[in-house]
């Protein structure tokens, strides 16, 4: 190759190494622009993902606290509700022991539960109903009469029934009855006894 072309190849080879060159610095340049605007982008999702998720994570706690409250609450409740029940069973029992024990206190108690029930219905002919032992006792002192009168009014003993204790009473014909037993009265005062004895058990 004769110098002349030399030349002509060096130079043409020296300008497509230049713009080789260029191209080369915008690419690098480009790239380097596109990795930066890449990693700002990155950057900002992950602070957006991490806000998140720190919301959400903080939802999420709350809301673990929040039931776990509810459990505890749900538990105390329970426990507290147990600890009533279990109460209200030995009273029961306490009582059941004082209706069977046949004593003069509860022999008052029963004349005032009948008396409460006969004024309730407001009749002066009306049939008591007691348990084994409460009949038995009232026949063997009225000598096995069924009637006897308690100021005024006339009561006839009907068949036992299965209580505790206390008495049902009802008109001749049946018509109205009235439950006095010992069991009715605790349940008709069972929400008002409940709280009364939450307040001395938990106070």
């Amino acid at each position: 190759m004769s110098s002349g072309t030399d030349k002509i190849v060096s130079s043409i080879m020296s300008e497509a190494q230049g713009k080789a060159d260029v191209i080369i610095q915008d690419a690098n340049a480009e790239a380097s622009a596109i990795t930066q605007n890449a990693e700002k982008t990155a950057d900002a999702e992950k602070t957006k993902i991490l806000e998140n998720g720190v919301k959400q994570s903080d939802m999420r706690y709350q809301q673990i606290i929040s039931e776990a409250k509810m459990n505890a609450r749900r538990a105390e409740l329970g426990a507290k509700e147990e600890v009533i029940e279990a109460a209200f069973e030995k009273a029961t029992a306490e009582l059941k022991e004082k209706a069977a024990s046949g004593d003069e206190e509860y022999d008052d108690a029963l004349t005032k539960m009948i008396k409460e029930a006969a004024d309730e219905i407001g009749s002066d002919d009306l049939i008591i109903q007691l348990n084994e032992a409460d009949t038995n006792k009232f026949k063997d002192q009225l000598s096995n009469a069924s009637t006897f009168e308690i100021e005024g009014i006339k009561f006839e003993i009907g068949e036992p029934i299965d209580t505790i204790g206390g008495a049902v009473l009802k008109t001749s014909n049946g018509d109205i009855e009235v439950n006095n037993t010992i069991e009715a009265r605790l349940d008709r005062f069972k929400s008002l006894l409940r709280s009364e004895v939450a307040e001395i058990l938990f106070k």
